[in-house]
């Protein structure tokens, strides 16, 4: 995966992450802060939910202060979507269904994030965008976040993918979830541990390759540099406009 670099974009902007998966043309990953971004975000969500027989979920009208929404596009085309959904006051989506295992892990210290409302469209190079979508995500919940342990809930059936692309395990076992009317578990990767096999992807890219698959399309510690910078200016940028907003409801001066 190849990075085009660009200078950082200005305090305020939309700070874009702009890739070239060859030999498909160039897609570029960034924040879903704008309202024509998440409605498409929202429309491939609902679309792939839909097409594989789960009940549609929706995206907030506008990114939250726990919630990040990171979109995958190509020519103004959204071809994946993924949520980082960070612990605090709000706590977790995954701890309606999973509350004793989601306890558990809060009770022994760990700073728990999760990764929501995955969707890659069909006509995409689905690894090369998955890649980059969970790549992404991790630089924001771990690199960014400081957050420790990934949860993710996933259909029984594509336990076996995560397991093998990514090297997750199951932490809770299956139950039915009613937001989708699908079963789910609950599978957990520490993300501490995700930063050693990058690294170790840096140094030996076929070892890596032989371990899971997602560390051999991840990026560069080079391109890891850029992209950081990047999605923390946009997290600046989108809560200082979050603020704005919020003191003009209001009224505030």
């Amino acid at each position: 995966m190849h990075l085009q670099t660009h200078p950082l974009a200005p305090s305020g902007a939309d700070p874009v992450v702009h890739l070239a998966a060859a030999p498909e043309p160039g897609f570029t990953i960034h924040t879903a802060d704008t309202r024509d971004r998440r409605r498409d975000a929202g429309r491939l969500i609902r679309q792939r939910y839909s097409w594989r027989g789960y009940r549609s979920v929706t995206l907030p009208p506008e990114q939250l202060a726990q919630r990040y929404t990171l979109t995958a596009a190509s020519q103004q085309q959204v071809l994946g979507t993924i949520t980082v959904g960070l612990d605090g006051p709000e706590g977790l989506n995954c701890e309606a269904l999973f509350g004793a295992e989601v306890g558990a892990l809060r009770a022994a210290g760990l700073r728990l994030c999760e990764f929501t409302r995955l969707a890659v469209d069909a006509a995409a190079q689905s690894r090369q965008v998955l890649a980059a979508l969970f790549h992404a995500a991790y630089l924001v919940a771990y690199r960014i976040g400081g957050f420790d342990k990934l949860l993710i809930e996933v259909n029984p059936r594509h336990v076996r993918v995560y397991e093998r692309m990514f090297g997750a395990r199951v932490v809770g076992t299956q139950r039915h979830h009613p937001g989708v009317d699908a079963p789910a578990v609950l599978l957990s990767l520490d993300l501490a541990v995700v930063a050693e096999l990058l690294a170790g992807q840096a140094e030996s890219p076929q070892q890596a390759r032989a371990a899971h698959p997602f560390y051999a399309l991840a990026f560069s510690p080079q391109e890891e540099a850029h992209h950081i910078a990047r999605l923390a200016s946009a997290g600046s940028a989108a809560q200082r406009e979050r603020s704005r907003s919020r003191t003009k409801r209001t009224g505030m001066a």
